[in-house]
């Protein structure tokens, strides 16, 4: 029987994931003993679930948002769309709670990130951007980083979607403004601006992407006291500029396919101008969940510092990213010359 338990509100496509990511045996090489509450405003969604975990996760219902979670409770992942979670974890901290946020929208991250005062006066930690971009590309940063002596550069670039919802936000993002960090200074974009071709890992290759109102740089620029530019990136088509100007529809829940995150470092090693790039390729909606589900279960152990951050500053790469391989989420790094145009090779991290 398990003495601790971790909440997750939302049970959409990444909520069930993550719930499901929960249930393992063993995690960080030791056996999994932690139980698992699931909180939905659907009463359908939780009959799905339900009828999916059986007794193995308790199920929740939260329609008129006044649901409590029981005592054991001591961590919460925050499943919600992006936009929706700032109460939720201000909430949930506000009970003495360390929670792990899974938003991609740059505003409600950056309103997560001044959460950190409140958390650390509560002996509490907040994770935010626990997904795949932010997320899993802040672990890829942090862990390239120790591969140069001074980060000079890091540029983000992201392909695919989670699921509608993820699409949906994809799509604003795109509309939006972005906001580079560059020489001690945040600087605004219009969105569909700065075309780049990238190249993600095969099968997806090389794809236009373009600057977009994204969070990673708010989660990486704590985390690198030296860095003096960093940028993100979303791939992007005709299409979607052509979608540009049309109110967004989301069509019924359905995950996405095969999505794809580069992260590329510039820096200096040993006395020489050096570039680093790391790539994963994985569905969007696994690889997310996967992250907030291994990031919940390491700071449930403990030993987590109080306050708010990223997963670059959580001072746990090397530990997340090696449960990740263990559950099929492995990076892979690109070795060519710089302005190569295909990947030379890749070998698993």
């Amino acid at each position: 029987m398990s003495d601790q338990r971790i909440a997750v509100i939302g049970a959409g496509i990444l909520g069930a994931r993550i719930t499901r990511e929960l249930l393992g045996p063993r995690a960080f090489g030791r056996e999994q003993t932690v139980g698992v509450t699931t909180v939905s405003r659907r009463a359908d969604r939780l009959t799905v679930l339900r009828n999916s975990f059986g007794n193995e996760v308790q199920m929740l219902s939260d329609a008129t948002g006044s649901a409590q979670l029981d005592a054991d409770v001591a961590t919460v992942i925050v499943a919600r769309a992006a936009g929706d979670q700032f109460a939720v974890a201000r909430e949930q901290l506000s009970a003495g709670r360390d929670v792990i946020t899974t938003s991609d929208d740059p505003v409600e991250v950056q309103q997560l990130l001044e959460l950190g005062p409140l958390a650390a006066s509560l002996g509490c930690t907040l994770v935010v951007g626990a997904a795949f971009a932010p997320g899993l590309s802040c672990l890829l940063a942090s862990h390239a980083s120790a591969l140069l002596d001074r980060v000079d550069e890091i540029h983000v670039a992201r392909h695919g979607a989670a699921g509608p919802a993820c699409a949906a936000q994809r799509l604003r993002a795109l509309r939006g403004t972005a906001t580079d960090w560059r020489d001690g200074e945040w600087l605004k974009r219009p969105g569909f601006s700065g075309r780049e071709l990238c190249w993600f890992p095969d099968p997806i290759g090389a794809r236009d992407c373009y600057r977009a109102a994204l969070a990673d740089p708010f989660l990486l620029v704590p985390a690198f006291s030296e860095v003096t530019r960093v940028t993100a990136r979303i791939a992007a088509n005709r299409r979607d500029r052509a979608l540009a100007p049309f109110p967004i529809w989301l069509p019924a829940p359905s995950e996405g396919g095969i999505g794809a995150v580069r992260v590329e470092l510039r820096g200096v090693r040993d006395g020489q101008r050096e570039w680093v790039v790391y790539g994963v390729l994985d569905r969007p909606a696994v690889a997310a969940a996967a992250t907030a589900a291994v990031t919940a279960l390491w700071v449930t152990a403990g030993g987590v510092a109080p306050g708010a951050t990223g997963l670059a500053g959580l001072g746990a790469t090397s530990e997340l990213l090696g449960e990740l391989a263990l559950r099929g989420v492995r990076a892979a790094v690109f070795e060519g010359s710089e302005g190569s145009s295909r990947q030379k090779a890749q070998r698993n991290q």
